[in-house]
């Protein structure tokens, strides 16, 4: 038996752990083992990298670092946690992936994306998301959403240049391949939001009957 394995998507503030645990609600619901994880994170281990790629300094990171350290999260994340999981038939929800490194590092940094699906392919193999739910909203509205939660982290303390490009790489990835990626309206009212989550909760447990 193989699982389902489903990535959430998005800007800052745009709801993907809310939504992300009214969507295992719904699939539990049911009486599918779902397991929620996030990125960059999952392990002890891959949660002190978090601890690293997240906190303000002083010192600049080099982007090539920045890059290097969301993989190396990601070999142990993947290892320990997402592999097994899927192994037993399980449903992996996970908050932020590879689709994030592609919008971060990529769209934001400026890394170029032959040297991101070349760490993509080293660490994950063959192994790509069944689906990846992409919230998207207004960059000053996510902006707005996030200072309101309290004290920024690194990535959150960034311009709007920086977030536009963010915004930019996650819709242009959704594009190039609708029958992986499903775009989500995250700017509407929360209840709405969840009514499509609601609509897409038969197709999934289809799929994942296989």
């Amino acid at each position: 038996m193989t699982g389902l394995f489903i990535t959430l998507e998005g800007p800052e503030g745009a709801g993907k752990s809310t939504n992300r645990e009214y969507l295992a609600e719904r699939l539990r619901a049911a009486g599918i083992e779902v397991l929620l994880t996030r990125e960059p994170g999952g392990t002890p281990l891959a949660e002190r990298i978090r601890e690293v790629l997240l906190a303000p300094i002083d010192e600049v990171m080099n982007p090539d670092t920045e890059l290097l350290l969301v993989f190396a999260a990601r070999a142990q994340h993947l290892a320990q946690v997402i592999r097994p999981a899927l192994a037993r038939g399980a449903v992996v929800l996970c908050d932020r992936f590879t689709d994030s490194t592609y919008a971060y590092q990529g769209g934001g940094r400026g890394l170029s994306v032959e040297r991101i699906a070349a760490l993509e392919t080293f660490v994950q193999g063959d192994l790509r998301p069944d689906l990846t739910l992409v919230f998207d909203l207004p960059v000053e509205i996510g902006m707005a959403r996030a200072s309101a939660r309290g004290r920024l982290d690194r990535f959150e303390l960034e311009d709007r240049l920086f977030f536009d490009a963010v915004r930019s790489a996650f819709l242009a990835r959704a594009k190039a391949d609708p029958a992986r990626y499903l775009l989500v309206d995250a700017a509407q009212p929360l209840a709405q939001v969840q009514r499509a989550l609601d609509a897409l909760v038969p197709t999934l447990l289809e799929r994942h009957r296989g």
